[in-house]
């Protein structure tokens, strides 16, 4: 079995155009599986099928069902591009679309008819990818721009060649180059991330290829690099444009001779890693600048992938927060979900921040509402893009905030205290300690108000005339747990 370039099947009971066929595909320099029917069924098991870029269908002397043939094609999970060479009655066009027939192959079978048959085989295996691939579920999202993202990583994933990953601050790049080192031949090495933008220039040296003992002042022992602990894996160089232009010739040195010295030392080792590199600058204008090699640019821009911003992807929205919701509760947050309106709110926000801001504002609301239901009166201010729909709502849930009081509370059994002498408390001669006298007050009034209430948070929250997600905060500040 052929295990190299493009793979074609043609299965044919005329013998005579299975060799024409056969002829015009090795003029392509396509490897050719070649059978007629009863040899197919006997033997066609032995062909891997994913390899096959398209399936060249002639007449059968067999009464075989062409339905049964395409679907015993398209069982290993993928939707193989097929030709047909000679009329198959039991179809009408209508049919060929839904059964991954691209038409029909007149002869002579010319070098520009075969060529163009080879693109449209290629196009619809590009647009039928499969894209749900194992280990690619981190990079959350269903929208166009993502699935090619996608499409991307896996064609690049096994060819061992640098990848610069580009896109805004917190987009993902870094998720991106995770997932090309796990679909690697590199999967089992280490992936080491290196910032070179949160490292000083004149560290960055020693800290990509380590230094020998005394090199340099504080040198007390020799120390491995980055490149040394990425051996036979993958070295992330993230935000590859704060780089200085010194260390930039190191690096160009490093990916051409694939050697390196660490510093104060003179024993060369091998560099047996992939480079995958990341920025959100515009590399191309820092060129023009003066700022950023063009060589190197070269060496590390092999393969680009480009993550798109948020905003260009909302479709993926509802399945990101899904996504890092269910992240946060596996950490041992609490768990919450968002009224329809509040999820539109968060629909309308710019994300200038990306995927990074919104994992941000999922934390924060996890914290304060863990189990509850987000509304967009819960979104912090900056996320409030539509109008609270049912405003009464927390008049009734919070009347404290209303300036009035529901019939029936706790609170009207508490008289409104009366300013005067005998209500002062009395100050000490020696002082006080405001803040720790009015903790101390407000611990005791908690614990008083989960006694009184059987440790209902909610019916104590009452008690006390604040909300649920108050107390709560409150009791997680000074440690108070039910009992």
């Amino acid at each position: 079995m052929h295990t190299s370039g493009l793979h074609i099947l043609i299965i044919d009971d005329d013998a005579e155009r299975r060799t024409e066929l056969h002829r015009c595909c090795e003029f392509l320099e396509l490897e050719c599986h070649d059978f007629d029917f009863v040899t197919w069924l006997q033997q066609g098991k032995s062909v891997e099928l994913s390899g096959i870029v398209g399936v060249l269908l002639g007449e059968s002397s067999l009464p075989i069902s062409l339905n049964k043939l395409i679907a015993e094609l398209d069982a290993h999970g993928r939707m193989l591009p097929k030709v047909l060479v000679c009329d198959w009655h039991e179809l009408s066009p209508e049919q060929f679309s839904p059964s991954g027939i691209l038409g029909r192959l007149e002869p002579p079978f010319t070098y520009s008819a075969m060529l163009d048959l080879l693109h449209r085989c290629y196009v619809f295996n590009a647009s039928n990818a499969d894209d749900a691939v194992s280990g690619l579920d981190e990079l959350v999202g269903q929208s166009g721009s993502i699935r090619e993202v996608k499409r991307l990583i896996i064609q690049v994933a096994a060819r061992d060649i640098n990848v610069m990953i580009t896109g805004e601050s917190g987009t993902g790049k870094e998720v991106v180059a995770r997932c090309l080192h796990e679909h690697s031949s590199r999967c089992n090495g280490p992936f080491v991330p290196v910032n070179c933008g949160a490292i000083p220039g004149e560290l960055l040296e020693s800290e990509l290829f380590g230094h020998e003992k005394g090199a340099f002042t504080g040198a007390i022992s020799s120390r491995a690099g980055r490149f040394e602990l990425a051996q036979g894996g993958t070295l992330f160089l993230d935000e590859i444009g704060d780089m200085p232009l010194p260390m930039q010739v190191k690096l160009l040195r490093v990916l051409q001779e694939r050697q390196f010295e660490r510093v104060g030392g003179n024993r060369t080792i091998d560099a047996d890693v992939r480079v995958v590199a990341a920025t959100h600058k515009d590399l191309e204008s820092m060129i023009d600048a003066g700022e950023f090699r063009e060589d190197l640019y070269y060496r590390l821009n092999v393969f680009p992938i480009e993550m798109p911003p948020l905003r260009e992807r909302l479709d993926d929205l509802p399945l990101l927060v899904n996504a890092l919701i269910a992240r946060l509760k596996e950490q041992g947050m609490g768990g919450y979900r968002f009224h329809p309106s509040a999820m539109e709110s968060l629909l309308r926000h710019p994300w200038a921040g990306n995927v990074r801001e919104l994992a941000n504002l999922l934390e924060r609301l996890a914290i304060i509402h863990p189990g509850g239901v987000v509304g967009v009166s819960e979104l912090p201010p900056k996320f409030r893009h539509v109008d609270e729909p049912d405003p009464s709502r927390y008049e009734v849930l919070d009347p404290a905030d209303a300036g009035e009081r529901t019939p029936g509370s706790a609170a009207d059994a508490i008289p409104t205290p009366v300013a005067s002498a005998s209500d002062d408390v009395e100050l000490p001669e020696q002082g006080i300690e405001l803040k720790a006298f009015l903790e101390k007050l407000e611990r005791s009034l908690i614990y008083q108000a989960l006694e009184r209430c059987g440790n209902v948070v909610a019916r104590a929250a009452d008690e006390l005339g604040v909300r649920r997600t108050t107390l709560v905060e409150k009791m997680r500040k000074y440690g108070i747990e039910r009992r």
